[in-house]
């Protein structure tokens, strides 16, 4: 029931309603593009493991983040029903690749804004896809949240109006992570692939991969029982993902060959413990984590990374 109804997303990134809690005008999170999976060995430093003082072997995902630029300002007034957005501060130099996106003013002036009327600021802003090799050159358009009051958050957006975010000013090696993604599709299922249901005798009376009967009052079609329908491309997130590493050299983070429907990595990059959902090149969204556990924080040095081909 936490993901019901398991319908496709409405767009090709993650929807973030909720910003984790951040250092005072600071950003809570990042951007960038799945690239695919490898292994890593790390020399295990965690005072409760049972390897402690050992070498270990842990799966990692690749992550490459070219730079964020920032192209407006948007704040929100709160009524009754909530947050609204209310209007928008937009840069004086727009990268042309927005116009296949957004419809650009012509001609706009720059407004003086007083925050004290405001209850909340965030940043437009928007991936530079052209930065890396995966041959597309439209950009994601969202909104990036910043932590602090409302003139904490303002001096902060006014600071990097018009300019590029990089993850290295977000994010450090060890912290905790919760990643917003939009799943891999898989299209139209059965329910022993979408629900995992046991397949039934094969004397079963009609089915053998459907639900069966499942009682008098609660009906076949009720929507707790497991149908066919839409598998995968759905929005998740994931919690408290370990950053092992970030690489600010992508040169020596490509594998003979390039990485199997990716390519080359051109931009510094994330190592992230475990894997992330989404196929290769699909954008992914980080975020501070906001329900941090205490085990597991601390940061683990990489000894090895594997590069070898992966075709």
């Amino acid at each position: 029931m936490e993901y019901w109804p398991r319908c496709r997303a409405s767009s090709t990134h993650a929807r973030i309603r909720t910003w984790p809690a951040a250092p005072a005008g600071k950003l809570c999170g990042f951007a960038g593009y799945k690239v695919g999976m490898t292994h890593v060995s790390v020399a295990d430093s965690r005072p409760n493991s049972i390897s402690k003082g050992e070498e270990i072997s842990l799966p990692v995902t690749i992550v490459e983040c070219p730079p964020i630029r920032v192209f407006g300002i948007k704040f929100y007034k709160k009524d009754a029903y909530g947050l609204h957005a209310s209007t928008q501060i937009l840069s004086d130099k727009l990268d042309k690749t927005l116009s296949s996106v957004l419809i650009l003013p012509k001609q706009h002036k720059t407004k003086t804004i007083d925050a004290a009327n405001y209850h909340d600021v965030t940043l437009l802003v928007h991936t530079q896809p052209k930065l890396t090799g995966i041959g597309k050159k439209k950009p994601e358009v969202f909104e990036l949240g910043i932590s602090g009051s409302v003139a904490e958050k303002y001096a902060c957006a006014a600071s990097v109006l018009g300019k590029d975010i990089n993850v290295q000013d977000i994010f450090s090696e060890g912290t905790q992570l919760d990643s917003h993604v939009i799943t891999k599709g898989k299209g139209y299922q059965g329910p022993v692939k979408r629900f995992g249901i046991n397949i039934r005798s094969h004397k079963s009376e009609k089915t053998k991969r459907g639900p069966g009967n499942v009682g008098g009052w609660t009906g076949n079609r009720s929507f707790p029982v497991p149908h066919a329908g839409q598998t995968g491309y759905h929005q998740r997130m994931e919690r408290n993902k370990l950053l092992l590493k970030l690489h600010s050299d992508p040169a020596t983070l490509n594998p003979s060959g390039g990485w199997p429907h990716y390519g080359v990595v051109r931009n510094p990059s994330l190592i992230i413990h475990g894997s992330l959902g989404g196929p290769a090149k699909r954008l992914v969204k980080l975020t501070l984590a906001g329900k941090p556990t205490i085990k597991g924080k601390e940061a683990l040095s990489i000894t090895y990374t594997s590069l070898s081909s992966k075709q």
